[in-house]
């Protein structure tokens, strides 16, 4: 049996192709960014070709999304190297800090490690305290701050971008402080959710993190949703609310639940895709274009497209999720089956984007690349939800991905699963674990040993 897990397709081209990218990903997380300790068992993933240590935001995001599954004492690690006296590490890079709570939370309901929840659940309430004091406005209910992957001055159009500062930090750009913004904000609500789930299992009170969340969804939806396009903006500024269109924080929207299911559906079908996928922000701003796109701005970053092809699937849009995945299929393929930083969205070349003046580099090994892929395909396609009590099963198999799917050698918590899935679309016909059929799509978490499940979409 391999020591890691196995996908196979008989679904074409674009099953081998997927398969490829697959265990390119695999070989990416598990091989090439995961960085031995300086003691024994305390190996950790750094975030990429380029970048020698973790920080807060891609040690979350990196777990979240695939290695609390695949490799979850590494997982572990990542998460608390980014963690200092009792407290998410206190960097410059603030309005990402707490997204660490939901990176900390799944890897709780992947490996029901309770010590883990306990200690996740002080840190993280230390944690949103300071946050909560220094960073949240009263007057809207929002937290200010830049945005979730945009922390470079090219991901903002003037203001705040002050064409005269050379510095391609945001905060250098003062007024970059007080924006409150979409996916900064969809990511608090997302940690509140684990707060209050955090809090019920250490025995603390969880009304307070509950209030919160209502609170702030209600501030997004008041503050952030513009009636005039449909959809919800980028930030809201001095100048009201700036109408680009943030994929990642339109993702986030949709995943945790603060768009209800009246807008979903329109948010999905306004998404602007470039010929190789969706980008940070759309349009370009003034000071870029196509021949010199911006670092943050109208590109491709395989996360981004990870987070909004994932929003797809748990909307059960089967054809965008489906789009998505060939659109980073493609990217990888074209360079190599190597997964870089950042793809031009008009070529598919890989290509940093412009900032200050000058082209940066796209760096190769990025760890969230290659996160972002396998989330797509564990989560997405074959439609694994963690949960406390085992994983509830919920395929997203669009058209051209249909026929038979296999994904072997999945380890969890005690059990190793060989996982088998029939069909299209995302409406379970029939659950079967061990060749008996399941009255729900779920697998229990206290299995042990290897076992087979079989599911058939129609």
């Amino acid at each position: 049996m391999s020591d890691r897990p196995v996908l196979e397709s008989a679904a074409g081209s674009r099953g081998e192709n997927l398969r490829v990218c697959y265990s390119a990903a695999l070989h990416n997380l598990l091989d090439i960014n995961t960085i031995a300790g300086a003691a024994a068992g305390t190996a950790y993933l750094r975030a990429g070709g380029g970048y020698s240590d973790p920080w807060t935001r891609d040690a979350a995001i990196n777990s979240w999304h695939a290695a609390s599954l695949l490799s979850p004492e590494v997982a572990k690690h990542t998460l608390q190297k980014v963690c200092t006296d009792g407290l998410i590490s206190q960097d410059n890079q603030w309005w990402d800090q707490i997204i660490w709570i939901i990176g900390a939370r799944h890897h709780h309901l992947v490996t029901g490690d309770a010590g883990f929840a306990a200690e996740a659940f002080r840190v993280g309430a230390a944690s949103l305290d300071i946050l909560r004091r220094d960073r949240f406005d009263t007057r809207t209910g929002l937290y200010r701050g830049p945005a979730l992957m945009q922390d470079g001055i090219a991901g903002y159009p003037e203001p705040p971008y002050q064409p005269d500062n050379p510095s391609s930090f945001v905060l250098d750009h003062p007024d970059s402080r007080d924006i409150r913004c979409l996916s900064t904000n969809a990511v608090y609500v997302g940690a509140l959710d684990c707060l209050e789930q955090l809090a019920a299992e250490a025995g603390a009170e969880p009304e307070p993190y509950a209030d919160q969340r209502a609170e702030l969804v209600a501030a997004i939806n008041e503050h952030l949703w513009s009636d005039g396009v449909g959809s919800y903006g980028y930030f809201l500024g001095p100048d009201g609310l700036d109408l680009h269109q943030e994929t990642a924080g339109l993702a986030l929207v949709i995943e945790f639940g603060i768009a209800g299911a009246e807008r979903v559906a329109g948010i999905v079908e306004g998404i602007h895709r470039e010929p190789y996928g969706v980008v940070n922000v759309w349009p370009h701003f003034a000071r870029f274009g196509s021949e010199r796109p911006g670092r943050h701005n109208a590109i491709c970053w395989p996360m981004v497209m990870g987070l909004w092809g994932y929003s797809a699937a748990a909307a059960q849009h089967a054809a965008e999720f489906g789009r998505t995945l060939d659109d980073l299929v493609q990217l990888f393929r074209s360079s190599g089956d190597e997964l870089f930083e950042v793809y031009n969205a008009t070529t598919g070349e890989v290509d940093g984007g412009w900032q200050v003046g000058r082209q940066w580099e796209s760096l190769p090994h990025q760890t969230w690349s290659a996160t972002a892929l396998l989330r797509l395909v564990h989560e997405g396609l074959f439609g694994l939800s963690f949960g406390a009590d085992g994983i509830t099963i919920r395929p997203t198999v669009p058209t051209p991905y249909a026929g038979e799917w296999s994904l072997r050698s999945l380890r969890y918590r005690a059990a190793t699963l060989d996982v088998t899935l029939r069909g299209e679309g995302t409406r379970v016909r029939s659950v079967h674990l061990d060749g008996q059929a399941t009255a729900a799509p779920f697998v229990p978490a206290t299995l042990v040993g290897h076992h087979d499940v079989e599911v058939v979409v129609g």
